[in-house]
């Protein structure tokens, strides 16, 4: 069983080699990649001292960096871990024994029950509970961390994820890949510490936040098409049939129409509603016959490689 612990690093000199260190001890059988993402203070040096294989990854964003780790790095389960030494590696047997054990695809190690009271930045805090509340509202299931950047992945869904997010949404983009694709799910509690001193967060309350938000919405637009643009429909529908009961209301009683931009406006949602309905149908079709094409190839590939060793 070959395992690799892939940790994205950026301007992280103060804690690299102590994470190098303790994923080491705690999985001495797998190999440590460290993907240096455009350093300018030496991480990537001090984490091939420590014992480290070093990729060097020129594309800002932890997207990018993913979609590299994803690409580059072969193995049967796949560790991903931030390199601020917030994640404790004496959890990592609980996250690999899922994925081991074929109990899950994806396990994820979950921070809001349990971190030390520096650990989020103001609004951080506010800003998970709002993005785990939007997933569990959207796809019909209850996470309870959607942005841990502690993670352990089979090869299965490491080669079948089409990585599209350049930054921090990444982890949303995991996430919902994995609802949607009805990739087995779990989740572990684990305990999140907070940076050593002179260690900064890269992550911009707002401006990321934004970015989660955006790429939720598009993700639920993309996998969930029907739904969503059902929920168009029905809106536009409901408020059609509205105005139009008022011109047909006025119509019976006076012989009249008084109002006619209200009945070009009723028919004009109406029609508006159909063509989203419409949308949503196609769309969902596509986006059926695509996954189901997505499997086989990745069926396919997986089949031949583990042939080959």
């Amino acid at each position: 069983m070959r395992i690799a612990v892939l940790i994205p690093c950026h301007n992280e000199a103060l804690t690299v080699a102590k994470v190098v260190a303790d994923f080491r001890r705690a999985l001495p059988q797998a190999e440590i990649w460290v993907f240096d993402n455009a350093s300018t203070d030496g991480t990537g040096e001090l984490a091939a001292q420590a014992g480290a294989h070093v990729r060097r990854v020129a594309a800002r964003g932890k997207g990018n960096v993913v979609r590299a780790m994803f690409r580059d790095v072969d193995a049967d389960v796949f560790v991903m871990v931030d390199g601020d030494d917030t994640y404790p590696a004496d959890a990592v047997g609980r996250l690999v024994d899922d994925v081991v054990g074929g109990r899950a695809d994806m396990t994820v190690g979950t921070r809001l029950e349990s971190h030390g009271d520096g650990s989020f930045r103001r609004f951080h805090g506010f800003g998970n509970r709002l993005v785990r509340s939007c997933v569990g509202w959207l796809f019909g299931r209850p996470v309870r961390d959607v942005l841990s950047g502690y993670r352990a992945f089979s090869r299965r869904f490491v080669k079948s994820m089409p990585v599209m997010s350049r930054g921090f949404e990444i982890e949303t983009e995991m996430t919902v890949f994995a609802l949607a694709n009805g990739f087995l799910f779990s989740e572990h509690m684990v305990e999140y510490g907070v940076r050593p001193d002179g260690s900064q967060s890269k992550l911009s309350t707002f401006r990321d936040g934004f970015r989660v938000l955006r790429t939720l919405l598009f993700l639920f637009k993309d996998m969930r098409p029907l739904l969503f643009f059902g929920a168009i429909a029905l809106a536009c529908l409901l408020a059609g049939l509205a105005f139009g009961a008022y011109v047909i209301n006025e119509f019976t009683g006076t012989g009249l129409v008084t109002h006619p931009s209200t009945a070009v406006l009723a028919v004009a949602l109406v029609l508006a509603g159909m063509i989203s309905l419409a949308t949503g149908l196609v769309l969902d079709t596509v986006n059926r016959r695509t996954s189901e094409i997505q499997r086989l190839i990745t069926d396919q590939l997986l089949s031949r490689s583990s042939s080959a060793q």
